[in-house]
């Protein structure tokens, strides 16, 4: 005797499965993700004490609205790494809390498929480029000057740090919001809509734009969020984040785009939903060609083994 489940249903498949556990686990996550940060910021504030330098600096960083700086790379680091640590603390917590199966919160086939990963990967590069093209040839032709500015000693470093760093946070950011919250309520709740919707208030209040740019955020969560289900799995949805994060600190650091910007305006927000939405359905379009798993299967007995995708990646 077997169960099928979709990607926001697949907290049920788990051996351990019941239903105050997946809460739990975002309960000991959040004590775990507090340790971690604790363990940096100690070190950080004797450090402060000890270096006035330092510490000012610090405090700087604090009181300022800006975290992309060019001038202080350490800045950019400072606002990746908590949001990146939110990954390990999650998958730890999972693997505690609710046994083996941990991987089902990357995909029905219980881990990443880096192949789909890949591909998805170069589509967003492809629908973003267009994107970011037609704003910058609109901007041209409504008399606009266009310079870029790659003059900063400090470029280099921050590219780096960007091509190192944002993956991670994009990830991170889709484990908790996509991954843990639909798994969450897919558990409670059959029906697909609500752990695509019921999420998507808790990521707009975890940046702080304006109206048009927290509408931005909404739209994206909902189809990040759409994605994974239909796709059964984060690739597509992390591709998006990457790609999208990765080019604004890009041309941010060329001043192309402001990337501490933190208003919005409704033209940008028609084009933004207009981008996700055709790179989620193009992506859907070719999961559906290749015939990529969307459900999982696993025996219902208490010991049963690790779930298995229904169809091949």
């Amino acid at each position: 005797m077997t169960i099928s489940a979709e990607y926001h249903r697949l907290a049920r498949i788990r051996p351990r499965y019941r239903w105050w556990r997946v809460l739990l686990t975002g309960l000991f996550g959040a004590a775990m993700y507090l340790t971690l940060m604790f363990a940096i910021l100690i070190p950080a504030g004797i450090v402060a004490a000890e270096n006035p330098g330092f510490g000012s600096a610090f405090d700087a960083w604090l009181n300022s609205p800006e975290s992309f700086d060019l001038n202080q790379p350490w800045l950019f680091v400072a606002l990746m790494v908590p949001l990146i640590l939110m990954l390990p603390a999650l998958f730890l917590a999972s693997r505690i809390v609710e046994g083996r199966g941990a991987g089902l919160l990357s995909s029905v086939a219980g881990r990443i498929r880096w192949g789909w990963l890949a591909r998805t990967l170069l589509l967003a590069l492809a629908v973003y480029a267009v994107y970011f093209a037609v704003l910058f040839a609109l901007a041209a032709l409504s008399g606009e000057s266009i310079v870029i500015d790659a003059s900063h000693p400090g470029i280099a470093l921050m590219l780096v740090l960007v091509l190192l760093l944002v993956p991670l946070q994009a990830a991170a950011e889709e484990y908790v919001f996509r991954g843990y919250l639909m798994q969450l309520i897919g558990g409670w709740l059959r029906h697909p809509a609500f752990a695509i919707l019921l999420p998507a208030p808790l990521f707009v209040i975890g940046h702080g734009y304006d109206l048009w740019g927290g509408l931005s955020v909404g739209v994206f969560a909902i189809v990040a969020a759409w994605l994974s289900w239909r796709t059964g799995g984060l690739e597509a949805a992390i591709s998006m984040h990457i790609v999208n994060n990765v080019l604004i600190f890009v041309l941010g650091s060329f001043s192309l785009v402001d990337a501490n910007a933190t208003e919005g305006a409704p033209a940008d927000l028609i084009a933004s939903a207009i981008t996700m939405i055709v790179y989620a359905l193009l992506a859907d379009r070719w999961a559906r060609t290749r015939g990529l798993a969307r459900t999982a299967t696993a025996p219902t007995a208490p010991t049963m083994t690790a779930p298995t995708a229904t169809t091949a990646e």
